[in-house]
């Protein structure tokens, strides 16, 4: 009986409810926000993508065949570089509350990579990891102001659910039974956060107007920021770049 309840723990953990909305009570007007769109690139010789060899386990090998290429740098030949986390790092008034969203965020555990590699997620809400591949893999995430966990998925189906509750960017997830696996996850207090596409490009809605430092991460290249004045209304266009070091 003891284990049967240690899989049913290990495979489908209920999130904890949503805490309230943090801050001082003050609501974004909709009728003056505005939105920041802009598009990442790399600029230079952009870095050859790794190879990685999944035939170790005969179930990760998809139509990709056994030795497919990493996922961590993706540079479109015009250098639009997609899966940046793209974020509000300052200067957001405090005194705003924003409602944490009841459903969760999903990683995928498919073809033994995580899908999506890079995403946002709000302190205080859900994220619920789900393995469809025929295989055993597990979660380990390695946050460092969060809790660390490291919980299997051991077959497909299973799924576990976690929720971070002090914001952090960025949180590192592997598998320890697949070690090319890896999805990084920011946690945030506000809702002002995205992830550039293939093409490089990103949107952030409904930002109320001011001075703000946006802040843009990739896990290869690092960290940039840039300073930005949304006034009333304005859709603000930034440019953000990184380059080899």
């Amino acid at each position: 009986m003891v284990l049967v309840l240690g899989l049913a723990a290990a495979c489908g953990s209920t999130p904890a409810p949503p805490p309230a909305a943090a801050g001082g009570g003050k609501k974004v007007d909709a009728a003056t926000a505005g939105k920041l769109i802009g598009r990442v690139t790399f600029t230079g010789t952009a870095p050859a993508r790794e190879t990685i060899r999944v035939n170790t386990d005969k179930a990760c090998v998809t139509d990709a065949g056994p030795n497919p290429q990493s996922d961590a740098v993706l540079i479109a030949s015009d250098g639009a570089l997609q899966n940046t986390f793209v974020y509000v790092k300052a200067g957001l008034d405090p005194a705003y509350s924003f409602d944490v969203p009841t459903a969760p965020v999903v990683i995928d555990q498919r073809g033994c990579h995580y899908t999506p590699r890079v995403l946002g997620v709000r302190a205080g809400q859900a994220i619920k990891v789900v393995n469809s591949d025929d295989t055993l893999h597990n979660v380990h995430g390695m946050p460092m102001k969060n809790q660390e966990f490291n919980q299997s998925t051991a077959y497909k189906g299973a799924d576990l659910s976690r929720t971070f509750t002090v914001p952090e960017v960025m949180v590192r997830f592997k598998c320890d039974v697949h070690g090319w696996m890896a999805a990084w996850v920011g946690v945030m207090a506000n809702p002002f956060y995205t992830v550039s596409g293939a093409d490089g490009s990103f949107t952030i809605d409904g930002l109320p107007p001011g001075t703000y430092t946006i802040g843009a991460w990739h896990e290869k290249f690092g960290d940039t920021t840039q300073q930005v004045t949304v006034a009333e209304h304005e859709t603000k266009t930034l440019a953000l770049s990184f380059a080899a070091k």
